[in-house]
């Protein structure tokens, strides 16, 4: 059997678990992979009753999942306090939420599961549980030892990467540094080679200031910071071009000459992601040693448990997954 890929529950009064339910009672029509589910079984059955979905939750070992995924969701029981009350995030879930991200890590660290896919989580409800890492990726790069985790959207061949992420537009000048540049385009680089089968990938890279700073007419950060760092790359081999405007860059004939954009700031690579595939796009996690995607969306608090949530992020953060964990050397 196909080892299955690892899917974790995420926040239980979020749209997760809805969308994770809806995506394997429709698994034949949208012909998906195996996957095991990390989460409280009893919860995700109750919650699969409330969507009027005719599902059978079965607690499993990853090494059972694929072959019960034809008739029975194989769900990793984490033992807790989880009850199915939708929009109401509770802090005694925090510790099940957790221990799923934890588990299916080392689960797919181990080979028992090869890929994960994370569902959305609410951080505040986990900060009043004892989680201390500022958000979900940071806690991933902990489980896994790397240094620098890569954010990247991604949609068909539009991917975008901001070098600096949920931080205010005040501080992005000082945080757009030259050791930062060089090395977010070098774990681009291996990781659009390893997961995506670019054998050379070609790596916009945005400006911070309009018309990329005119030559320094606009700010000095292009000529000073941004295009010295292009150098270097280069010259270790990296194709790496810019800086670019970044107001023609998303111009799709521009964006479409290039694997992957690397942005400087939040919006300026999430706004042209959410304009073209607001619905489908999905977070990669790049420079870890295992394959992360998550739909690019949260807990949606006001359609949980409605069943009205979209599955189509969802969808394509699993087929994501499953595509790139079929690279791996």
């Amino acid at each position: 059997m196909t080892t299955p890929l690892a899917v974790t529950m995420g926040e239980p009064a979020g749209i997760g678990p809805d969308l994770l339910l809806r995506l394997y009672a429709e698994r034949v029509a949208r012909d998906l992979p195996a996957f095991s589910v990390f989460g409280h079984a009893g919860f995700l059955a109750d919650r699969a009753r409330r969507l009027g979905l005719d599902i059978a939750v079965r607690p499993a070992n990853p090494e059972d999942a694929s072959g019960l995924f034809a008739s029975a969701l194989p769900v990793i029981h984490i033992e807790g306090i989880v009850e199915d009350q939708p929009g109401e995030a509770r802090e005694a879930s925090a510790p099940v939420v957790i221990g799923a991200i934890a588990q299916a890590v080392a689960a797919v660290r181990a080979g028992r599961c090869r890929a994960l896919v994370t569902a959305p989580i609410h951080k505040a409800a986990l900060y009043q549980g004892g989680f201390q890492h500022p958000g979900h990726t940071e806690f991933l790069a902990e489980l896994c030892g790397a240094r620098l985790p890569v954010m990247m959207l991604a949609h068909d061949d539009l991917r975008t990467v901001p070098l600096t992420i949920h931080v205010p537009l005040k501080d992005v000048p000082r945080l757009v540094t030259h050791g930062l540049i060089v090395e977010t385009l070098g774990v681009m680089a291996h990781d659009l080679r390893q997961h995506f089968g670019i054998e050379t990938p070609r790596i916009a890279v945005a400006g911070l200031n309009p018309h990329a700073g005119e030559d320094g007419a606009i700010g000095r950060e292009d000529v000073e910071i941004i295009a010295p760092a292009i150098a270097e790359a280069r010259a270790a081999g990296i194709d790496a071009i810019g800086p670019l405007p970044a107001d023609t860059l998303f111009f799709p004939p521009h964006w479409r000459q290039y694997d992957a954009v690397l942005a400087m700031y939040h919006d300026q690579a999430l706004i042209p992601i959410k304009t073209v595939a607001f619905d489908a796009g999905v977070n990669v996690t790049l420079g870890l040693p295992i394959v992360r995607t998550s739909p690019d969306h949260g807990t949606a608090f006001g359609l949980a448990g409605t069943g009205k949530a979209s599955p189509s992020s969802f969808a394509a953060a699993i087929a994501m997954a499953d595509t790139m964990s079929t690279r791996l050397p």
